[in-house]
């Protein structure tokens, strides 16, 4: 890289950027002479070998395999899905390294678009201040020893990044697909198809056999495939395929040995390989992450990496004339510099990197600032709190950005309240069982294991929570039972193509009714689909609880929850009525919308968690035993249990009946703070959502309302759009600043935290789900072709729940859609890495970095952002071992 002080082309130099999926021009000598010498490779050589050669081959193709497989991040199922940072696998390198691999493998895009930081830098957005201060964080840049503006320049220059071919890319005469599919997408289109009826346990009703598992499952499949030599314009492809070996382990080494690339190759190739079926790849890659919480393993990524890798060497024995021989060799010369062609793509992404910075140093300015503004350094968090108003309320809310702007609400409508944030599933690692059924649903971050037990209970009164229970519980269970196998059998009917008429004329005008309903959107209240089967009777007090847990295990688990949620002194006392408020999304007709609820509770809404934690600090042998262990909780103190419906901001009371009066009569002195805190809220999102935020009330709520159950409705809800920051610290430290919903807040005191075990806790749990998160938006903002899932119009579900096709085929589409991150007119998103603020002595926050290898990597690597308060009211931030100021 040249150092001389020069406009753009001392950073980058120019180059042909070609078409995906084929390498970059070279220069004279090196790819193209390698195609014109004399010198040219044969096909496959066979050379005959002993056991003990094949057993050490096969020793390193294993190693290759599993080495790629590992680069790929798990994808949640629909019916629970998740946010996560599609490069989760790769954050032992840094950003850039990522960057540079992404882009040579597989031709995707991690950091924004030149285009939309030019404009972010003409709009002012950027400021010169932002990117001198980038620069100095960047020693790469740094010894460049060049002026901003060339920075600048360099910004306008289009970004022309090396490519790294697969064999299939070069063998196919036809890759743009004028006369037919491309192999690359007749390939994708085959293999995607096959994946959906091979995982699909929900929708088809005829299951295939898959004892054999899915190598073997498309190994027969493709046997019996003679469309498939048509999409390709292979009509003796029946001939490599009859070549194909019997087991995937053979598969592996045999494709490998035909391709005859160099073995320090071989990872990466095989990292391209599959991500070209990414989505695939990544739900394979999910069936292996949850085998492995559950102490199994789980082998169909291998299966669908060494099919993937089969495609090429059947391809190799379909053609065998001259240009066949050509565009092997030309594989195998690309494929020998692929490590230098990827230390050319990460020194030409120094200029993105620091672009990306100078954004993130912006936003980071003004988040300072309005932290700076409300915690002056002179006002210890003791001075606040004697400052505040009696506590009358404690209001749990979920860190979700979504839960800051109706926090800002509450606490301005009626000082009395105290929010606290907390994670949404409240603490508790549980599997959820509803009534009836043998569903076990997990309601905890993806990144655990559920411990406990969560079963629902017929109960009137707190005597029904007994080991008896309730005599009406076997009936509610038997009645139950029967309307959901009567309601499976009627759906299974409307699946047939002439079912929704013939259906009509068997229901009659009921049928003829939801269909209006589906016309003209109702005003009707989130309804929950826990209550489907349940009769109306029943679904008030259909309560959950946990199970199975005896009174010191009750004690432990809610001292501990208490504990991490701040409550009680050193921060002040308990108040008498404690809200645990979790939250969920309100849509119609939306296959995505768990993406929607609750991240922390598996992609569900967090009443059940909140119920289950209400039932069990509400218990009166649990609150004895809490002040015997000195927690001075009030003589009438009460926990209620609600739900925060993110798309139109109303706050839900559960389990109300179940409360003694005095907590019954706080509940309604609380609503009409509930109600104007709603409704403000409501008017600061209108605009956004194209509503008019000038309506009266009852009309905007109405609106809101209708929006949620409209089945046509794209964009329910903007979601966690915007989330930019995640702050660790007293509710003093935010108390009063607008955060504009784009920040995560975890209250956390450090003085009842003298070991540092729930800093702990935090940064190894909270902090890594809120980075899924922002990475989620952030890739399907960056790359919304790739790691994105496309138009929400063209989405077909895939397997009742496995993922979506964008129209009906392609490979499996992972990450967001358009609509969660586009307006129709331009992003809103904006794509930062995560800012964590902490208020922690400093050795404390080190000491969780250098203990656990996940954090240090995101920190040192740059995941993420790491700050600290500083006592004298500035901040800090940790990058590579040392503390630095921030500049003001």
């Amino acid at each position: 890289m040249n150092t001389t002080p020069q406009a753009g082309p001392s950073i980058e130099s120019p180059v042909d950027e070609g078409t995906p999926g084929t390498p970059a021009p070279a220069q004279e000598g090196e790819l193209g002479g390698a195609l014109g010498g004399a010198v040219v490779q044969t096909i496959g050589p066979t050379i005959e070998r002993g056991p003990s050669h094949w057993a050490a081959v096969d020793t390193r193709v294993e190693a290759a395999c599993a080495q790629a497989c590992r680069t790929i991040a798990p994808a949640w199922p629909l019916d629970r899905a998740i946010a996560v940072n599609p490069h989760w696998e790769r954050i032992g390198r840094t950003v850039r390294q990522v960057a540079a691999r992404m882009a040579v493998l597989g031709d995707i895009q991690v950091f924004p678009s030149r285009e939309s930081l030019l404009r972010a830098w003409q709009q002012g957005r950027i400021t010169e201040i932002d990117l001198q201060q980038a620069l100095a964080h960047n020693t790469d840049a740094q010894s460049l020893h060049i002026s901003p503006a060339d920075w600048v320049n360099a910004l306008a220059q289009p970004q022309r990044l090396p490519r790294l071919p697969l064999l299939i890319d070069m063998l196919d005469d036809d890759p743009q697909g004028r006369s037919r599919l491309s192999w690359r997408q007749a390939i994708t289109h085959q293999l995607s198809q096959t994946c959906a009826a091979y995982f699909d346990d929900h929708q088809a009703d005829w299951q295939p056999q898959r004892d054999g598992g899915l190598y073997a499952f498309w190994r027969d499949t493709i046997a019996h495939d003679h469309g498939i030599g048509v999409l390709m314009g292979l009509p003796d492809i029946a001939r490599g395929i009859e070549v194909l070996p019997s087991t995937r382990a053979q598969a592996e080494r045999w494709a490998l040995q035909r391709l005859g690339l160099p073995e320090e190759a071989w990872a990466d190739y095989l990292e391209s390989v599959l991500l070209t079926v990414n989505g695939w790849a990544s739900w394979c890659a999910y069936l292996a992450w949850d085998a492995r919480l559950q102490g199994r393993e789980d082998q169909h990524l291998r299966d669908l990496l060494a099919i993937r890798l089969a495609w090429g060497a059947i391809l190799l024995e379909c053609r065998d004339d001259q240009a066949a021989q050509q565009a092997f060799a030309a594989v195998q010369v690309a494929w020998e510099r692929s490590q230098d062609l990827l230390k050319e793509a990460e020194s030409r992404l120094l200029v993105d990197e620091v672009w990306q910075s100078a954004l993130e140093t912006g936003y980071q300015r003004e988040l300072a600032r309005r932290l700076r503004s409300v915690a002056p350094a002179t006002a210890g968090v003791d001075d606040q709190a004697s400052a505040a108003p009696h506590i009358e309320v404690q209001a749990a809310f979920c860190i979700d950005v979504r839960s800051e702007p109706l926090r800002r609400a509450i606490e301005s409508a009626w000082p009395a309240v105290q929010t606290l944030g907390f994670a949404g599933f409240f603490g508790l690692p549980i599997r959820y069982t509803p009534l009836g059924t043998d569903l076990q649903r997990p309601q905890l971050p993806g990144l655990l294991a559920p411990a406990l037990d969560v079963t629902e209970r017929i109960a009137f009164s707190e005597a029904d929570f007994g080991p008896t229970g309730h005599p009406l519980q076997s009936a509610a269970m038997r009645q139950r039972q029967h309307r959901l196998a009567w309601t499976h059998q009627w759906k299974a009917g409307t699946r047939w193509p002439t079912a929704a008429f013939s259906s009509v004329e068997a229901i009659g005008p009921a049928y003829l009714t939801r269909l209006v309903r589906l016309l003209r959107p109702s005003s009707r209240t989130r309804q929950s689909l826990d209550g489907e089967g349940l009769a109306a009777r029943y679904r008030p007090v259909c309560r959950p609880a946990l199970s199975g847990l005896d009174l010191d295990t009750k004690l432990s688990l809610a001292h501990r929850v208490l504990r991490a949620m701040s409550l009680g002194p050193p921060a002040g006392p308990v108040a008498p009525l404690v809200l645990l408020v979790g939250h969920g999304s309100q849509s119609a007709n939306n296959a995505q919308s768990a993406a929607l609820d609750c991240g922390a509770c598996c992609g569900q809404s967090g009443d059940v968690n909140a119920r289950a934690l209400a039932r069990l600090l509400n218990d009166p042998d649990v609150q004895a035993g809490l002040r015997a262990r000195g927690v001075p909780l009030p003589a009438e103190v009460a926990f209620v249990a609600a739900l925060h419906n993110t798309t139109t901001d109303e706050i839900e009371g559960f389990d109300l009946d179940l409360l003694p009066p005095r907590a019954r009569e706080r509940w309604g002195r609380l609503q009409p703070v509930l109600a104007q805190a709603g409704d403000q809220v409501r008017r600061e999102r209108a605009a956004s959502l194209d509503i008019n935020p000038t309506l009266p009330a009852p009309a905007l709520l109405d609106r809101m309302r209708r929006r949620a159950n409209d089945v046509a409705q794209l964009r329910p809800e903007w979601g966690l759009t915007g989330n930019a920051a995640f702050v660790i610290a007293p509710r003093s430290r935010s108390l009063g600043a607008r955060l504009d919903g784009r920040v995560f807040l975890h209250d956390y005191d450090a003085r009842q935290d003298a070991d540092g075990s729930v800093l702990e806790l935090l940064m190894t749990a909270p902090m890594l789900v809120t980075h899924w998160i922002n990475w989620q938006y952030h890739a399907s903002t960056c790359d919304p072709q790739r790691l994105g899932s496309g138009n929400k119009l063209l989405h077909n579900v895939v397997g009742g729940r496995i993922g979506v096709f964008e129209g009906n085929g392609g490979d499996l589409r992972i990450g967001l859609a358009r609509q969660s991150l586009h307006d129709g007119i331009q992003w809103r998103h904006q794509a930062l890495r995560l800012t964590v603020v902490i208020d922690a002595p400093s050795t404390a926050i080190e000491r969780v970095v250098q203990q656990h290898q996940v954090v240090h990597q995101l920190v040192n690597n740059e995941w993420l952002h790491l700050w600290r308060f500083a006592p004298d009211g500035r901040f800090q931030r940790y990058l590579r071992g040392a503390w630095t100021f921030i500049a003001d």
